[in-house]
């Protein structure tokens, strides 16, 4: 099988790539490695730098280009996704050099790397808290650069993925309902507890509404003698969501909860 021409000189130019990096990597020549370093990572391949940079930071320290070859690596990283290894990059050239000329730039990407690699809101979530504390410091370093606004927001986004990990939480509480004990006070108290955590959430309402399907849930699956002052607790969430939102897209459903509520107040026997 004849190979084409196309085809031939692309093989051939990989051929050349491979034996010159190989060549690369078995020189002694530090100043030359740096050089196909900074090479490597201008063409976007970004494990040929990180290979030789990994190699070369140690022999930098105290060099004009310590700075500037510790910073390449944690790019480098970046750059392939490699999020975690980027973030602790950053991180050691920002403790490294504080004042350095890319202080500014590492303290917002070892954040900013955490972002990108914060687990789904059902997972654990301490890369999430880290991530946040990140971008807090580098607002209270750094408020007036061009990344400070991009920083809130993207931390804002952090603590609504938290907001919705406790709002996950609160309702799954609900759903074991009184298996191995009642699950219902530990849906409320989840959900009162993220309304003070995260009182400017757009998962406010769901927090409420959760809430008063727990105390429903709860009275409807009491004993008799102890349903009377469970359902005046469902009449009295039942205010508080419809005060907090009397347009609210669940309004209905409350509505429900709170005629069944009055109609087993107004039948059942007082103590």
């Amino acid at each position: 099988m004849r190979i084409k021409p196309v085809i031939f000189l692309l093989l051939a130019a990989v051929l050349v790539s491979c034996s010159e990096y190989n060549k690369i990597l078995k020189s002694t020549d530090r100043d030359l490695k740096y050089t196909y370093a900074k090479k490597y990572f201008e063409e976007g391949k970004y494990n040929r730098s990180i290979t030789l940079l990994e190699e070369l930071v140690t022999f930098m320290k105290g060099t004009a280009q310590a700075e500037e070859s510790l910073y390449l690596l944690a790019q480098s990283h970046y750059n392939s996704k490699d999020y975690y290894s980027a973030t602790e990059v950053f991180t050691t050239y920002y403790n490294t050099y504080p004042k350095g000329v890319y202080a500014e730039p590492a303290l917002f990407y070892s954040a900013y790397g955490l972002y990108l690699d914060s687990p789904d809101a059902r997972l654990e979530q301490s890369k999430t808290y880290k991530a946040i504390a990140e971008f807090q410091k580098y607002i209270e370093r750094y408020p007036q650069t061009e990344r400070g606004e991009q920083a809130k927001n993207y931390m804002f986004e952090l603590q609504e993925k938290l907001a919705h990990k406790e709002l996950l939480s609160a309702q799954l509480y609900l759903n074991l309902g009184n298996y191995m004990g009642n699950n219902y006070e530990s849906a409320v108290i989840t959900a009162r507890e993220a309304i003070k955590s995260y009182p400017y959430s757009k998962y406010l309402e769901d927090y409420q509404i959760t809430i008063l399907r727990a105390r429903y849930e709860y009275a409807q699956r009491s004993t008799l003698l102890t349903q009377p002052e469970r359902y005046r607790m469902v009449v009295d969430e039942y205010f508080n969501y419809t005060n907090s939102f009397p347009e609210g897209k669940y309004k209905a459903e409350a509505n429900e909860y709170y005629k069944e509520a009055q109609k087993k107040i107004d039948v059942l026997p007082t103590t």
